[in-house]
């Protein structure tokens, strides 16, 4: 019996009794009981409904690759070389990288239920409970240096939004790689992060690793452990199937990075300034342990971020630089 086993059967929101659970898995009571008890550690909401068994507090929808590849338009299928679906992963980064070791990787996309050692830009842990966020990550290689990737966080995330858009949503981009929802009271909350990792030689061929974690269903338990406003994308769509909203973002992923490296940045920087979600606005600038007060301007064509600072330009080209605005 696999953690994912259990979930599959509990994902229909229904009551189901530990003697139930323990003939579907072949396993004793005890051994359920033990694993929803991991379960509860996870971070995952159950009910127990006193004389009938359990339930989880959120219904959910599986990952299923036969689903997602279904849902792919005939050009992203095309690009796509393979997709894996796993029920858990130190990292799914860290999972294609591994395969680029192994000669494969380009065009590949890894989905995985939960994560033990996701992690965000500057070395950031990422937590999610199991089955309750999208975690994805795409492989491509690139036949230029490094420098042809600049502003590809930042289409990336332009991809992202205009997919939730299509389901109905209104998110926000933050420089250079979250995407934010809104939240009660106007206030914005972080929905998703991306991380790109680059192996390969600075002139020559590359091999990029691009990680999303977005939130979908956050416990309430959970966000009180977060320390920034977050947000999870089904409080705003709460009908929108898990597996077709992956199956959108590769679809969009796979897409974008077949030109990208012909195209640049650029064709996707008027689209990322339309999102800009601190635009014009009095923001604080973090680098390491400077910081300094300024006014966000536009994104350029490599995806810098220009601002005012003391009435003087200045651009902001990635790094270890965090924006935030300025209350």
């Amino acid at each position: 019996m696999t953690i994912g086993n259990l979930m599959r059967l509990l994902s229909d929101g229904e009551v189901h009794s530990g003697e139930a659970l323990g003939e579907a898995l072949g396993v004793s009571r005890a051994a359920v009981w033990k694993q929803l008890k991991k379960l509860d550690a996870m971070g995952v909401e159950l009910i127990a409904v006193k004389g009938r068994g359990y339930r989880l507090a959120h219904s959910l929808e599986p990952l299923s690759g036969q689903r997602v590849v279904a849902g792919l338009p005939a050009e992203a299928r095309h690009l796509l070389a393979r997709l894996f679906v796993e029920d858990q992963l130190d990292s799914s980064n860290e999972f294609l990288r591994g395969r680029f070791t192994q000669g494969a990787g380009h065009g590949e996309a890894c989905l995985v239920e939960r994560q033990s050692a996701g992690r965000g830009r500057r070395g950031r842990a990422w937590s999610t409970a199991w089955g309750q966020g999208l975690l994805l990550s795409l492989g491509w290689r690139f036949d230029a240096g490094v420098a042809s990737l600049e502003g590809l966080s930042l289409a990336v995330g332009v991809v992202v939004a205009q997919v939730l858009e299509r389901h109905g949503a209104a998110p926000a981009l933050k420089w250079p790689n979250d995407i934010l929802l809104p939240l009660a009271g106007g206030e914005l909350g972080k929905l998703a992060g991306i991380l790109i990792e680059v192996t390969g030689d600075a002139a020559g061929p590359c091999e990029v690793v691009i990680g999303l974690g977005m939130n979908l269903t956050l416990p309430e338990e959970l966000r009180r452990t977060i320390d920034q406003p977050v947000a999870a994308l089904f409080d705003t769509c709460p009908g929108l199937s898990r597996n077709q909203l992956a199956a959108d973002v590769i679809a969009g992923l796979l897409t974008m990075l077949a030109d990208f490296e012909a195209s640049g940045f650029a064709t996707w920087r008027d689209d990322w300034n339309a999102r800009h979600a601190f635009a014009g606005s009095d923001v604080r600038i973090l680098q390491g342990a400077k910081e300094s007060e300024a006014v966000a301007g536009d994104v350029d064509d490599s995806g810098n971020l220009w601002v005012s600072e003391g009435g003087q330009a200045r651009r902001l080209s990635g790094g270890e630089i965090s924006v935030r605005r300025r209350t």
